[in-house]
């Protein structure tokens, strides 16, 4: 059986769902699941939640170790599942919203683009750079699944600077369409999809049922939807671009130049958008954790049903030669031709026992390649500043950011990126 490492695994909840998937799993019941925190009370959580759910679903025949030292948790992995955050809510999600309000610039979620994407990938790269020479060194031939936000940047400055075989993964796939068919109150029922773009801004370029195709009357029902609702931003990008974006509208609210305005306030209201979501979020979890503990750590009766993850699927895919489908975050080697080949793109990948094989789509329509565009540029210049460490690709990326070039003057845009790299201070490396 493999040794399965997940770097991250403070992360209780979601530690259960992959590591809990694997124990249902029966190519992947017996292995070794090595966990590695720098936060050792978290760690300590997870394990004994693991251990708990080992015993009762899987009769004990896991081994789950909890390391102190990162290099011997990945020594001998076959798969590594990443999951960090650098920095934390606090101090640096809390700094990623405060110093761009203070310049007039809202942001919703702020770990993917925009202004707050771009330093989250800052602070982040240089671990997952050091987590790469270690991978280098003692587990080179291990897959490296990313689920760690700012995706596409990430994913890319681990293809693009490392050896280390990576693929980006995602929800935002594989819930598109279900979740779509159930707002609109349509059966999903014997319903064929393709979904292609870059992570958080793929597309559903068509759907089908039996041949037929479904985008009029999804359309003609979602125009019918009048009440406020948590999908408006992408029911009216539906509207002007054709197609149905895959990440949720709080997302792209601020992916996109239209819909935070402060020359506009009332777009906010008229498309639902939920402004500092992520740390109202973030402050509830907080909150709620102290009686989460207790249902997951210290619950000994603890079980588990398997999730929509696929970490454990394309695990099993590998060890049995199963084949399985999903949508991946991979180097576009071709693969979207209206899209640069050294973008992160997500496309249709198979797995089996020869690794990864992402799918040829072909061309986007051409205001969705220029909409994915607008992204892209953003990734390709974060990755660019992280591995020059010059300042001038910070400002770059800023600048070329949609929603913040939208909001801000030049110099408005480099005097807040200044503001931020003091007030990150030790979480960056020195940019020159």
């Amino acid at each position: 059986m493999p040794k399965i490492t997940f770097i991250g695994a403070g992360s209780t909840v979601f530690a259960k769902n992959i590591i809990g998937d694997c124990m249902l799993t029966p190519s992947l019941r017996e292995s070794e699941f090595a966990l590695f925190d720098i936060d050792h009370e978290r760690l300590m959580d997870s394990y004994h939640m693991l251990s708990n759910i080992n015993k009762n679903i899987n009769e004990g025949r896991a081994r789950i170790v909890p390391y102190t030292e990162r290099k011997k948790a990945l020594a001998g992995a076959k798969y590594i599942i990443n999951a960090i955050q650098v920095g934390g809510y606090k101090p640096s999600s809390v700094i990623d919203f405060e110093v761009p309000k203070k310049y007039g610039l809202r942001q919703t979620i702020a770990d993917t683009l925009g202004i707050g994407g771009i330093f989250r990938a800052l602070r982040t790269i240089p671990v997952m750079l050091d987590i790469a020479k270690d991978i280098e060194e003692v587990c080179p031939d291990a897959w490296f699944l990313n689920y760690t936000n700012p995706m596409s940047i990430l994913t890319g400055v681990m293809l693009k600077a490392t050896d280390v075989k990576t693929i980006g993964l995602c929800h935002s796939v594989q819930v598109c369409v279900p979740r779509l068919f159930k707002k609109l109150e349509m059966s999903d029922e014997n319903v064929q999809w393709k979904i292609a773009g870059i992570n958080h801004m793929s597309w559903l370029l068509e759907v089908k049922r039996e041949g037929k195709d479904l985008y009029p009357e999804i359309k003609e029902r979602a125009a019918k939807v009048k009440t406020p609702h948590n999908d408006m931003v992408r029911f009216e990008m539906m509207k002007q671009f054709g197609y149905y974006v895959t990440e949720s509208s709080e997302h792209n609210a601020e992916y996109l130049p239209y819909f935070i305005k402060s020359k506009y306030p009332e777009l906010i209201e008229r498309f639902n958008i939920p402004l500092d979501e992520y740390p109202r979020r973030c402050e509830k979890q907080i909150e709620q954790w102290k009686v989460l503990r207790q249902e997951l750590v210290e619950n000994q009766q603890l079980t588990h049903e398997r999730s929509r993850e696929y970490a454990s699927k394309i695990m099993n895919a590998m060890e049995t030669d199963t084949p399985f489908t999903l949508g991946g975050n991979v180097l576009n080697t071709g693969l979207i031709e209206n899209l640069p080949r050294e973008a992160i793109v997500e496309v249709p990948c198979l797995v089996d026992r020869s690794g990864i094989s992402p799918c040829y789509v072909g061309t986007l329509p051409t205001q969705l390649a220029a909409l994915n565009m607008t992204n892209i540029n953003v990734h390709l210049l974060t990755i660019e500043a992280a591995l020059t460490r010059k300042r001038d690709s910070i400002y770059h990326a800023a600048m070329l950011d949609p929603h913040t070039a939208a909001e801000l003057s030049i110099d408005d845009i480099r005097a807040m990126c200044d503001d931020l790299i003091d007030a990150h201070g030790s979480w960056l490396p020195e940019y020159h």
